[in-house]
């Protein structure tokens, strides 16, 4: 029997084997079948395309999973810290009402014994044949405000306006006004004591001297006061 082989470069069958699958036959009938360079390069760049978007599948697939894990724990620590974020903005704002309270509370007791020192410094002063009219306030005493939270990168506040004071009395030596104005000098809840009018006057049948004193109470330094106890006798 003549056989003809129509497939060029086909390896010839034996007549003694059986119908089989043979993985070199098949890319040498591949091989033979598909001859194009160019058909063989676009089928390998489908093949490296394939490869690649399923790499890039897996890739986002994973970090898709670990952002979304990590979009949950943020959204819960937002939930849990914006409640500690409230509490403490409520906690600041009752430590801004009690210090501004107490700076209240603190400089009314600063003050309030700011006559009582300036009439104890005036009396101590006062020279013998001299004796005052009056005594009185030329300009309120102002403390100084306290600086809040949001006062801290401010510039510095005005300093406060000194209580300012007159004393308006007679003498009848011209020499005990001049030691009366030394002793005030010398206190140290008094400064800037100014002889702003003196003349003479007819008191009682006598010519005196009628003077008018201005000066200015200063808050004198801790370290110069001492404080004692009260006691009191409980019978």
């Amino acid at each position: 029997m003549i056989e003809i082989n129509l497939l060029p470069g086909a390896a010839r069958k034996s007549k003694g084997r059986g119908p089989g699958f043979s993985l070199k036959d098949a890319a040498a009938g591949f091989r033979n079948r598909v001859k194009d360079p160019f058909m063989l390069a676009a089928a390998g760049s489908v093949v490296v395309a394939v490869l690649a978007i399923g790499g890039l599948h897996v890739t986002q697939t994973r970090r898709q999973s670990s952002l979304s894990a990590r979009l949950e724990t943020a959204e819960r620590d937002s939930v849990r810290y914006s409640g500690l974020i409230r509490e403490r903005r409520r906690a600041e704002a009752k430590r801004d009402s009690v210090m501004r309270e107490l700076q209240i509370i603190r400089s009314i007791d600063n003050d309030r014994f700011v006559w009582p020192h300036i009439m104890d410094e005036v009396s101590r002063a006062l020279p013998p044949y001299t004796w005052l009219k009056s005594l009185a306030a030329t300009t309120p005493l102002t403390a100084p405000a306290a600086p809040g939270k949001a006062d801290k990168d401010a510039a510095e506040p005005d300093a406060p306006q000194p209580l300012g004071f007159r004393i308006i009395g007679n003498t009848v030596d011209i020499q005990a006004l001049t030691r009366f104005m030394k002793l005030l000098e010398t206190s140290p809840f008094i400064r800037g004591v100014q002889l702003a009018k003196s003349e003479a006057v007819i008191v009682d049948g006598k010519e005196v001297t009628e003077f008018q004193l201005d000066a200015e109470y200063e808050r004198p330094d801790k370290a110069a006061l001492t404080t004692a106890p009260v006691s009191l006798s409980v019978r």
